[in-house]
């Protein structure tokens, strides 16, 4: 094991992007803050975070909380106003 020490943060996310992401923490059975420091590390190394299985339950998730979001949208998000 690594010691870390972990800080607080305010983090803004689109609604069902945080709703999948949840979904996911849960069944895997590990905090969102764990998640996304998992997604975090993969990706500043460019490595894949997820295996085909928690693929599929992305996908399933997706579908359950409506996210149509993709990566070509990453940079052309506007926040209503």
């Amino acid at each position: 094991m690594v010691n870390i020490e972990r800080t607080q943060t305010g983090v803004r996310l689109e609604r069902n992007t945080l709703k999948v992401l949840k979904g996911l923490a849960e069944y895997l059975d590990m905090s969102l803050g764990e998640l996304l420091e998992g997604i975090t590390l993969h990706a500043f190394e460019g490595k894949a975070p997820f295996t085909p299985q928690t693929l599929a339950k992305i996908d399933q998730l997706r579908s359950v909380y409506g996210l149509s979001l993709t990566a070509a949208d990453a940079h052309r998000l506007e926040e209503r106003q």
